[in-house]
């Protein structure tokens, strides 16, 4: 991984100003734009890009490309970092403490990212060596918090001094054997065939991963259907629920195993940048996007907040400039030498003009692709739970919960004295991933309930798992106060929305993935749904994207400027002769070698 120095941070100012209206074609848009156009990226004889979109794909764009001399203008609708930020608590701040923190979700930062945690190195943080990436923390165990009087399953996450053992098929079996017994605790013959399953996963070459199990459901590749709950639960249901945000009846196995194959090459300390398990030390915006904004203006980005990208024009196979509505409701057109197109995909695919799509078709494709909910809720406790220092995954929840508490993580913060009244001391943060199933409490789905239902069936359902084996984690009385993302609009009407969806991955998924490079010769993109070697909606899939983006837009231009480094999942050299033998059989039309069919 190639990490460069440089840089500071910039604080969360909000950008305006006016931009003149009309469209300018991009063979003259280079001289013909006047300094005394505040909607245009600045006339400084450098090259200029448009980012459209401030999350983590138009920072890294951002950022790459100022680093490399670009004149790089971002334009954000709402607020820089996107589903990664955190944001305030509206009017819960008093006697001069800080609102309280609340987010889209809480952010995990494993060990299989290393794009990402490259670019947290480079983003200046005062007393941190390393950049932001000294405000990642691993916490010490994680939980499987069950219902119904079973016992919860606490795993330790240990790290420091960690010597991994020689990796063989044989030694990778041996270690998910004895984790699974350990803490799934799964009849014997169900283990055994798991395990099996992720050997066929992990020695299978890549066609037959793109052409086989691309195309193959999770419950059809591990055998769910006829397996007992306990399995379906946990192996099918909890790793594509949880962890993937879709549904093991439908999620592409190559997905699922592409991050299952990684966490593991981390736990054996096989490329891994470090613990299986990070996150932040303080709210997201203060330990990262804040300063990474900071940074990123004194390299001389210039954001524009509150700007809504309308559409991407194109004129002779060419964009020619982007409609935009400005702050104040005026509309204008936005014009650069170059564009990169940094949104959501169930956004970004709204801004492509017919002209644009007509120009590449592979855009179209696009719109197969498919987003689904996953949204968090904040509750703020009065004393602290004792739960577990670590993310707790409630597995038999029906709407899949996972949690984190925060406060011990952030050792800089004294909760209750620098946020809200005073009287909150930690802030439980939970992920809902299943909006379409019945819960608990009103037997509803969590999309037909109201804001306040959906606070109390969460509630309920966490209590349902930390609270049914004669202690009680969870009080009723220690619950000061809840927040619910409110980028969730319409629950409980019939038409009820999400500002924030998740892309998925049902099989087939993969072969919709658009490059990051188009045939438009000045139009890129990038995003999680981007053709990346991380094959999931991530933070990192959204970085290295960015990173690709950035490779192209170098490549069109001539640029001279060194290229991004990417860096893909790890791969076991030691398992390259199994799927070189996998690629034989592959091809004469037989099952890999360890697959009993």
């Amino acid at each position: 991984m190639a990490a460069r120095t440089g840089g500071s941070r910039r604080a969360f100012i909000a950008g305006a100003a006016a931009t003149t209206a009309g469209a300018l074609s991009a063979a003259g848009a280079g001289t013909a734009r006047a300094a005394a156009e505040p909607g245009a990226a600045p006339t400084t004889g450098r090259r200029t890009v448009a980012v459209l979109g401030g999350g983590v794909a138009g920072m890294t764009a951002a950022h790459e490309l100022a680093e490399r001399g670009y004149a790089v203008t971002v334009y954000e609708r709402r607020a820089l970092g996107g589903k990664a930020r955190s944001m305030d608590v509206p009017g819960s701040a008093r006697g001069g403490r800080r609102p309280l923190p609340a987010e889209h979700g809480f952010r995990f930062i494993p060990g299989i990212y290393r794009n990402l945690p490259d670019t947290l190195r480079r983003i200046p943080f005062p007393g941190n060596a390393n950049g932001v990436w000294d405000n990642l923390v691993a916490p010490r165990e994680m939980m499987f918090a069950r219902s119904g009087g079973r016992e919860d399953l606490r795993a330790p996450i240990s790290w420091p001094g960690h010597s991994p053992a020689p990796l063989t098929p044989e030694e990778i079996g041996r270690a998910l054997t004895g984790i699974l017994q350990t803490l799934v605790r799964l009849p014997a013959h169900e283990t055994a065939y798991f395990v099996n399953r992720v050997l066929v996963f992990l020695t299978s070459c890549d066609e037959r991963r793109e052409e086989v199990w691309e195309r193959t459901p999770w419950w059809e590749f591990t055998r769910a259907a006829r397996m007992s709950t306990e399995y379906q639960r946990i192996l099918a249901i909890g790793v594509t629920r949880n962890i993937v945000a879709t549904k093991a009846e439908e999620a592409s196995t190559r997905t699922v195993g592409t991050l299952g194959e990684a966490f593991v090459f981390n736990l054996l300390g096989r490329g891994a940048d470090g613990p299986p398990d990070r996150i932040l030390n303080l709210p997201t915006n203060e330990a990262w996007i804040t300063p990474w904004e900071t940074h990123l203006r004194s390299l001389g980005v210039e954001f524009r907040i509150g700007w809504s990208v309308e559409e991407v024009r194109c004129e002779d196979g060419r964009v020619s400039g982007v409609a935009v509505q400005e702050p104040s409701g005026a509309r204008s057109t936005v014009t650069a030498d170059h564009y990169v197109s940094a949104l959501p995909v169930e956004r970004a695919r709204r801004t492509w003009s017919p002209a644009l799509r007509a120009a590449d078709p592979m855009l179209g494709r696009c719109d197969a692709l498919r987003t689904d909910w996953m949204t968090g809720i904040q509750f703020y406790l009065t004393e602290r739970a004792p739960l577990v220092h670590g993310h707790l995954n409630c597995i038999d929840s029906p709407w899949s919960l996972t949690a984190i508490q925060q406060a011990e993580h952030w050792p800089s913060r004294d909760f209750a004295a620098d946020y809200g009244d005073g009287t909150a001391v930690d802030c439980l943060s939970v992920d809902v991933s299943e909006w379409d199933r019945p819960g608990i409490l009103y037997g509803k789905t969590a999309k037909e309930c109201t804001r306040e239902e959906v606070a109390r069936e969460v509630w309920a359902q966490l209590k349902a798992s930390l609270n049914d084996t004669g202690t009680t984690a969870l009080r009723d009385s220690a619950l000061h106060s809840w927040f619910l993302d409110p980028g969730v609009g319409g629950l409980g009407t019939p038409h009820p929305t999400n500002e924030d969806e998740l892309l998925i991955h049902p099989t087939g998924t993969f072969h919709n993935r658009p490059s990051a490079g188009t045939r438009v010769p000045n139009f890129f993109l990038s995003g999680d749904y981007v053709a990346v070697d991380i094959d999931l909606a991530t933070m990192e899939g959204a970085n290295a994207s960015a990173r690709a983006a950035v490779n192209a837009l170098l490549d069109r231009d001539g640029s001279a400027a060194d290229r991004c480094t990417v860096t893909g999942l790890h791969r076991a050299p030691e398992l390259e002769s199994a799927r070189r033998h996998d690629l034989w059989r592959h091809r004469l039309g037989l099952r890999n070698v360890l697959d009993p069919g």
